[in-house]
């Protein structure tokens, strides 16, 4: 266990003389406190053992990055399952790896059914996890051992898993796919934020007139600020099912909105004062939001294509078929072949004239890797030429 820079120190230039593969692992406490931060951060280099560090002691990853930097290890990877969770709560203590290996991601390439760190684990080395704390507040302290015995554990094979997988996709001839795919996943930038978060309230949609948006903008925004100030999860403060009922019954006084039964949450009374002057911002601002901005350049939903865009709708059923079915060849899920929305995009928009050359310009441009151009590309233009 590693609680201070010091110990990064010791830990660090031990882990600098092990070999092989790194497996590194991170605990977040999603759901509880405001932000994606990591709370505890697992480390396991074969000769050198396993370390938990704790970041709520620590104010220097320094020389953690550097022992598992280029710069010691040379190009050995770092091993991570589902690293597309982890990769950027790692990043904010300064920790990037230079070559990863992702084995849920190669788990899914290789067509098998369960994905999970324990099944993985199971059906490849024959060991059976517990795994009973994923879902745990990993920012309580101090944490349990059986905690961390479980957070342990989650590194320590991870070398081995390794090993097994990249046997499976030399046997299967999908190094390359998932050398690809582990590059796109390290390198993949992360998401901008939205202009207006608040408009992704779960039951939003049932908002429609301009003051209801705006009461619930309002709730939203003093929601966030609390849950920002208190390092809490929004939601354990106010639900967002009690800011769409209290926008719809716009209370006329802070007495009417505390007798809303539906108007629930850890907060919805210790901070009613809070929510009512939201409430009333809402009700008298000058300013309120109308429905939700169209772009007009954006792609309509392709569940209306068939009505309204007969000839989209046409190649994406003709591009969708023959994608899936070269999916089912190669044993591997039909959105990690070329991701639905990447086929859509281009059935909506197809190159003219839509030869596989063509094709495989628009899919490169849309971010598909040359693996699935390779393979994609002239099924798609052929499904184009069938229904033109």
């Amino acid at each position: 266990m590693v609680v201070d820079d010091g110990g990064v120190e010791h830990a660090a230039e031990m882990l600098a003389a092990g070999s092989g593969p790194v497996g590194v692992d991170a605990e977040r406490a999603s759901g509880f406190r405001y932000g994606s931060d990591a709370y505890l951060v697992q480390v396991f280099r074969r000769g050198a053992g396993t370390f938990l560090f704790d970041p709520v002691g620590i104010d220097r990853f320094a020389p953690l990055a550097e022992a598992l930097g280029s710069d010691v290890l040379g190009e050995d990877e770092w091993i991570l399952h589902s690293a597309s969770q982890d990769l950027a709560c790692l990043a904010a203590l300064g920790l990037t790896p230079e070559r990863l290996f992702d084995t849920e991601l190669a788990s899914r390439l290789l067509g098998f059914e369960r994905v999970g760190l324990g099944s993985l684990v199971e059906r490849l080395l024959g060991i059976r996890l517990h795994k009973a704390h994923s879902a745990a507040d990993w920012s309580r302290r101090p944490l349990p051992d059986d905690w961390l015995e479980y957070a342990a554990l989650d590194v320590a094979l991870l070398p081995e898993l390794r090993d097994a997988i990249a046997a499976e996709l030399d046997a299967q001839g999908k190094r390359d796919i998932a050398e690809q795919e582990f590059e796109a996943t390290r390198i993949r930038p992360p998401k901008a934020p939205q202009a207006e978060p608040w408009r992704r309230l779960n039951g939003g949609n049932r908002l429609k007139s301009p003051r209801e948006l705006a009461i619930a903008r309002e709730l939203w925004l003093a929601r966030d600020e609390l849950a920002r100030e208190k390092d809490v999860a929004p939601g354990r403060l106010l639900p967002d099912s009690s800011i769409v009922v209290a926008a719809q019954a716009q209370p006329r006084s802070a007495g009417q909105l505390a007798a809303n039964k539906d108007f629930t949450g850890r907060a919805s009374r210790s901070e009613l004062d809070r929510w009512w002057r939201a409430s009333l911002r809402g009700k008298t601002t000058d300013d309120p939001p109308g429905p939700r901005p169209r772009d007009r350049d954006a792609m309509p939903h392709h569940r209306g294509w068939a009505q309204r865009h007969p000839d989209a709708a046409a190649r994406l059923a003709a591009a969708r078929e023959a994608v899936a079915a070269e999916a089912e060849r190669q044993h591997m899920p039909v959105e990690n072949l070329l991701t639905p929305d990447t086929l859509r995009r281009v059935a909506w928009d197809p190159p003219r004239p839509a030869t596989a050359e063509a094709v495989s310009e628009r899919l490169a441009a849309l971010g598909a890797r040359p693996w699935q151009i390779v393979i994609t590309a002239p099924l798609i233009s052929a499904a184009f030429v069938e229904v033109a």
